[in-house]
């Protein structure tokens, strides 16, 4: 079975949206316009790229990244591993062209049969709905949380608010950094 890491950039009140700059959000730009950038807190970052066999995406995150990650070095290893993109409206049409292999998936049950494939570990980037779809229904084997200084107030949150059992996670791997920066590696306990 196939682990199913959501990566995050989140602030200390559980904001994911416009982290790098995304139109139409007061705060957009959070994660370096108000903490000071410092190469060794994205570490986690280069790693996940090393060490994920595939990329799952909602079709928001999918719109919102493939014009641009494709043709970003810092993203290279991502062009050549297979994306999935979870969406109910979008068709093979709306795909880009030049970020390889994409697949598009229409439901839970075709992500639970994915983690039943061969292969490494599945990442999936931003995608706030779909995270919380995912979670709601126990999808998700691990987090890795950047966590940032800021209370931002409005915006999209990582973790859903339905009310459900508590999901206990187990720490295993953390680190603070000079920019006030946390690294939170946390794995879901069934």
């Amino acid at each position: 079975m196939r682990t199913l890491i959501s990566t995050a950039f989140v602030s200390l009140d559980g904001v994911v949206e416009a982290p790098g700059g995304e139109p139409g959000y007061r705060n957009s730009g959070w994660t370096f316009k108000h903490t000071e950038f410092l190469p060794e807190a994205f570490e986690i970052k280069g790693r996940e790229q090393q060490e994920a066999t595939a990329m799952l995406l909602g079709r928001v995150s999918y719109q919102a990244f493939s014009p641009v990650w494709p043709d970003m070095a810092e993203f290279a290893d991502y062009k050549a591993m297979p994306k999935y993109v979870v969406s109910t409206t979008l068709t093979e049409g709306d795909l880009v062209q030049n970020w390889g292999e994409t697949t598009i998936l229409r439901s839970l049950d075709e992500i639970a049969a994915l983690k039943e494939t061969e292969g490494g570990p599945i990442i999936l980037h931003g995608s706030a709905a779909l995270n919380h779809s995912l979670s709601d229904a126990g999808l998700i084997d691990r987090y890795h949380l950047l966590v940032f200084p800021l209370l931002l107030g409005a915006g999209k949150r990582l973790f859903s608010a339905t009310d459900k059992d508590a999901q206990k996670l187990r720490l295993v791997e953390h680190e603070a950094y000079a920019n006030g920066v946390q690294k939170n590696v946390l794995d879901v306990v069934r």
